[in-house]
């Protein structure tokens, strides 16, 4: 396998069975940069960023998560590296209610088998400015605080690559600078390549390295 830090994709087409759905010829991102998969609704940019996180299945094409090739992976390997190398932060946030911020947290070092590290979780909570709801419920935080959270459950185990589904859809012009500074200003601290899917045209003035997805009809 190649030795790739960050993000580096060639010729991707992705879909689900044998039926291709998107192509992106060619990314490449470098640890702590951002870049912008963007493309109107239904030209196929979630299919995209589910075939980087290793959900959506590759057809043809490499992409490469800091020197490991995703879709060279056997399925369990794929998940492993996927729980302990990838970032996901999806529009609807996939928090259970039931569990407080924290342990919704701490539920991502569970399921990948790595310790769970309760002092790092509270820590990104505070830097994220939701510090004082690490004890509230899920169900309970309004939806800018339940966007912190997953924004740092995303961050817990590190990621080398932070993938955002149209995470500013629907947000007034504030909240979604607010958002996208955040998304940003983590990647870059934590050295993560991130990819932002979106259609939000005021995401364009800042963040200049873009791409477009392409529907296969």
């Amino acid at each position: 396998m190649r030795e790739i830090a960050g993000l580096d994709v060639t010729a991707l087409v992705a879909g689900y069975g044998s039926r291709p759905l998107a192509r992106l010829p060619a990314l490449s991102v470098a640890p702590g940069a951002a870049a912008l998969l963007l493309g109107p609704s239904g030209s196929g940019k979630t299919t995209l960023l589910l075939a980087l996180a290793g959900l959506a299945r590759t057809l043809a094409g490499t992409i490469a998560v800091a020197g490991t090739e995703v879709q060279a992976l056997a399925a369990r390997a794929r998940d492993r590296h996927r729980g302990r190398s990838i970032g996901l932060v999806f529009q609807d946030f996939h928090l259970i209610g039931g569990l407080s911020a924290l342990d919704n947290l701490l539920l991502a070092p569970f399921a990948a088998g790595t310790p769970q590290d309760r002092a790092q979780a509270c820590a990104l909570l505070d830097d994220l400015g939701v510090g004082g709801r690490v004890d509230a419920r899920a169900s309970t935080l309004s939806r800018g605080e339940a966007q912190r959270v997953a924004i740092a459950r995303a961050l817990l185990q590190r990621p080398k690559l932070l993938l955002a589904d149209e995470p500013t859809a629907s947000l007034d012009d504030a909240a979604a600078a607010t958002v996208l500074s955040l998304l940003t200003g983590a990647a870059a601290a934590s050295g993560a390549a991130l990819v932002i899917a979106t259609h939000d045209t005021r995401l364009k003035s800042a963040i200049a390295h873009q791409v477009f997805a392409e529907p296969v009809v």
